[in-house]
């Protein structure tokens, strides 16, 4: 597979790289990961999340996750976004989810970021190489990817780098 390059890459950048944002939706606990590439080398900015608490009114929990999600792109300016696709099961907490990603994917829509969408096995496949890949295989293949010594914490963080990981490696920058 022919590597990609700055010349070719998909999207704008600025004195050779570019900017990714991977968020891994929730309504408790939205993961975020920012990675820049520099001459095709990954490094990695920031990594956390954005926390709601649960005895909160939803319509002030999704607020929040808004004012934060737009504090980050104001303060890091990704070029790009990768988002997991919500993958449906039956939970007393799926519509919420759901309603959280809307809001994500509203502000980054407003903010005229790219985005791209993966399911977790599409992931799991990406990063670890099947889609069957337990969360510390994930963890080991991040942490590899971005030459790592430490596990990023928690683990919604850790998600949204693999996210973020997919977009760049569909890219070409792997």
């Amino acid at each position: 597979m022919k590597k990609i390059t700055f010349q070719n890459f998909n999207y704008q950048h600025k004195n050779n790289k570019v900017r990714i944002i991977g968020i891994d939706p929730g309504l408790g606990r939205v993961g975020y990961g920012i990675i820049e590439v520099v001459k095709e080398k990954k490094i990695l900015l920031d990594c956390g999340v954005i926390e709601t608490k649960k005895n909160k009114k939803e319509e002030d929990r999704l607020f929040e996750i808004f004012k934060d999600l737009n504090t980050l792109i104001d303060h890091w300016h990704p070029d790009i976004a990768a988002v997991e696709k919500f993958f449906f099961y039956r939970s007393s907490t799926t519509i919420s989810v759901v309603q959280a990603r809307g809001v994500i994917m509203m502000v980054l829509a407003s903010r005229k970021i790219h985005v791209s969408e993966y399911a977790p096995a599409q992931v799991k496949l990406t990063i670890a190489g099947t889609g069957k890949a337990s969360k510390q295989e994930v963890l080991e293949a991040v942490m590899y990817n971005l030459n790592l010594n430490y596990a990023p914490k928690p683990d919604d963080s850790a998600d949204a780098l693999a996210i973020a990981l997919t977009k760049l490696n569909e890219e070409g920058f792997n």
